[in-house]
């Protein structure tokens, strides 16, 4: 039997799981597709790391870890949903939540003092922040707008706002002093062995990672923040917000750069407070209050303590006295800096730009702002846009072009497998990376609570990736532009592999080009304003940036692509889109049983899973699966099915009935297995005669708080009671493959 990988994540995405799940299920065992379940939850994944603290009944087996030996074999065939990424505040949430279910799961502790302090923070430390992508990724990234979706955005424009060349908008960067300006990187010759070691001007020293495998041909990298410029840098941001009298917001990446970026959040929020922290030091220290978890964090410790009016005055005092600081619920009150996960720099400065330049103030309403976005390696990237926006104004979806991705991020590649090399530092001195004979690689000069970094990017992965692109252009006659700063440390070792790997390919009749990030947006841009498509070549993190920019201005959301995985050794990962989990949607529906996330990218993801599943296994049933799936996924477009924004109208349960309905009579419809047709024909009938019903159950079960038994670890059957209301489409589905009619 052929089996598919349908991941169970989080929040919005694992609600509609629940609901759309036993669609796919029944559809694929049509075909003798199972369809596995792996559980990467949060909370899934710490129950897994703690199998010693459970009961024999409460453990469950390390999912991710499988997926990850799975997505090295041929036979892998993995439909990735999004997941939380989660930051410090979010996994004490999921911990405090699994311990009042009985789960007696350890506390994280931030700063360890014991061993076994320590040893649990070693585990905790594999589910914090990006601790799924980098285990799955074992291929590089392909990901476009299917021709479905871009047609229809075209045709149905989303909402953009107005740019004005007089803007207040921008970026504000460091000059000196981080990772950009930092950076050093080179390219190992033969394979060996590389440590970290912090050496301190004291004479101490103190081994920040052991020996770790080095392969031949890996280009590797080392850089610093420094705090003291960073904070300087912030406190002049501060005063340039004031000065335009515009909205101060910061837009950082904490849940991938889990270990940088929360510092770096926390170094904003001490700066902007000052002199909060500097009056309430003592008590601060007491409650064990750090900058790094935000306000929320300091709200919750200092609650009930006899200063709590004081100092929530005095930070009252210090937003009014300015800059405004841009908020993310303006009706409850919660800031840019509340929770450092809270704005995810890829999704907010795509927002940012498609909404005209502004964010949102206390009152609710729209203003310009000062983004502080503190490192100058992907600070250009929106600075660029920005300057096109004020220069040429909005753009407009119905003529804009498409700006497809072929992403490096194969083995754990540049920043985001970062996280196990990354280290703040405590004193001053060097920090050298030596090889197993002493030999430095790479070495920096470092302060007391500085960060270092150091990156790789294995070969094989920057050889598959060129590959990749030059096939793309290729397929889809697109010029491929490779977005490679010439003056950034690491981008010129990987130009000259670049230029190494384009010499192997045909590249007859190709354009393809290398351009400095600032220029390959400007191009890029001028292109799609002509209605020219442009294939973007980008590392790991341009990936992830790019990946929301350009469909959000394309496509109105960054959800609707369809982005697959290549892996190196033969199989595929399905990625459902860009978006996040959404805990917005997941909130609305535990208020009003209304869910709005938008399921077109586990459409889009599962008709390519059916498709590659045909051609890598010779089951003709599934490519008719896929094929009758893409056919219903344009229907789908076509009658505008997605969510609407409002109670009372279509939601995601909804959205899943009519793809199922148009998804059985495309079956019913087909011609090339006449077993399969007569098996939909009555499912396909039905769903259609049975339509005013089924949405009136669906649309009746809106309006009253859901009880799913919890947030991060909900209760399965209260989960799809929740997300399954109508009696009359679960009979129809559950009796595909009986030997009823499928009636209810």
């Amino acid at each position: 039997m052929s089996k598919i990988y349908y991941t169970l994540t989080d929040e919005a995405p694992m609600l509609a799981t629940h609901s759309f799940l036993p669609i796919v299920k029944a559809f694929a065992q049509s075909a003798n597709i199972e369809i596995e379940v792996p559980d990467i939850s949060l909370a899934g994944r710490i129950l897994a790391n703690f199998p010693e603290y459970l009961s024999e009944d409460q453990r469950i087996p390390d999912a991710l870890a499988s997926l990850g030996e799975l997505a090295q074999k041929p036979e892998a065939n993995i439909i990735k949903l999004p997941n939380i990424s989660a930051s410090v505040p979010q996994l004490e949430e999921a911990i405090a939540e699994l311990q009042k279910g009985g789960y007696a799961v350890p506390n994280y502790t931030s700063e360890p003092e014991t061993a076994e302090e320590t040893a649990i923070n070693g585990k905790y430390a594999k589910v914090l922040g990006s601790a799924v992508n980098p285990v799955l990724r074992e291929g590089n990234s392909d990901r476009r707008a299917p021709k479905a979706v871009k047609d229809y955005a075209k045709a149905h424009p989303h909402r953009m706002g107005v740019w004005n060349s007089d803007s207040k908008t921008s970026v504000a960067h460091m000059e000196s002093g981080d990772f950009y300006g930092t950076e050093t990187s080179t390219t190992v010759d033969k394979p060996g062995q590389f440590r970290i070691v912090f050496y301190g001007n004291d004479g101490s020293e103190q081994v920040l990672k052991d020996f770790a495998p080095l392969k031949a041909g890996e280009v590797i990298d080392s850089s610093v923040m420094h705090l003291a410029q960073l904070k300087a840098f912030v406190g002049q941001a501060i005063d340039e917000a004031k000065e335009k009298d515009v909205l101060l917001s910061a837009h950082l990446k904490a849940t991938m750069m889990k270990i940088s970026d929360p510092i770096i959040f926390g170094a904003i929020v001490e700066t902007y407070f000052k002199d909060v922290f500097e009056r309430y030091a003592s008590t601060f220290k007491e409650l064990d209050i750090n900058p790094n978890f935000g306000l929320a964090t300091l709200y919750e410790k200092i609650k009930g303590h006899p200063k709590e009016a004081e100092v929530k005055a005095d930070i009252e005092k210090t937003i009014e006295n300015g800059p405004r600081i841009s908020m993310v619920n303006s009706d409850k009150g919660i800031t840019n800096f509340h929770v450092s996960s809270d704005v995810i720099v890829d999704a907010s400065m795509a927002a940012l730009v498609r909404g005209g330049g502004r964010m949102w103030n206390l009152e609710g309403k729209e203003e310009d702002t000062v983004c502080v976005i503190p490192d100058r390696t992907y600070a250009g990237f929106y600075e660029a846009i920005i300057g096109d926006m004020k220069q040429n104004g909005t753009v407009d979806p119905t003529t804009f072009g498409s700006v497809p991705n072929v992403g490096l991020m194969a083995q754990k590649a540049e920043e985001y497998g970062s996280h196990d090399k990354t280290f703040q530092i405590r004193g001053e001195g060097k920090v050298k990376v030596e090889d197993e004979t002493g030999n430095v690689l790479l070495e920096q000069n470092v302060g007391n609570g500085d960060i270092f970094r150091m990156c790789q990017a294995k070969d094989d992965p920057i050889k598959d990736w060129v590959e990749l692109a030059v096939r793309r252009a290729r397929l889809s006659d697109t010029p491929a532009i490779f977005w490679l700063d010439k003056d950034r440390a690491h981008d010129s070792q990987i130009i000259k592999k670049v230029e190494k790997y384009l010499q192997d390919e045909d590249l007859d009749g190709l354009d393809i080009r290398i351009m400095d990030v600032k220029d390959a947006v400007l191009e890029t841009l001028r292109r799609a304003r002509e209605g020219k498509d442009t294939i973007s070549v980008t590392g790991n993190v341009l990936r992830d940036y790019i990946t929301d920019m350009f469909p959000i201005l394309e496509l109105g959301t960054s959800a609707k692509m369809l982005s697959i995985v290549p892996l190196m050794n033969g199989g595929s990962l399905f990625e459902t889109g860009a978006g996040g989990s959404a805990p917005k949607h997941i909130q609305q529906f535990l208020e009003v049983g209304y869910l709005r996330w938008d399921s077109l990218g586990e459409f889009l993801a599962l008709q390519a899973s059916f498709e590659f599943l045909a051609q890598s296994t010779g089951n003709e049933k599934a490519g008719i699966l896929a094929d009758s799936l893409d056919k219903a996924n344009a229907r789908f477009l076509e009658t505008n099915k997605s969510p609407a924004r409002k109670v009372g109208q279509i939601g995601n349960r909804g959205s899943h009935f009519y793809l199922a309905m148009y998804w059985a009579e495309s079956l019913a419809n087909q011609t090339k297995d006449a077993e399969l047709a007569e098996e939909f024909a009555p499912v396909a009938k039905a769903l259609k005669d049975n339509q005013e019903r089924i949405n009136e159950e669906l649309i009746g079960a809106q309006g009253a708080p859901q009880d799913i038994g919890g947030y991060y670890h909900p209760d399965p059957a209260k989960t799809y009671a929740a997300m399954r209301p109508s009696a009359t489409l679960n009979a129809i589905i559950d009796g595909i493959g009986q030997s009823s009619t499928a009636r209810p």
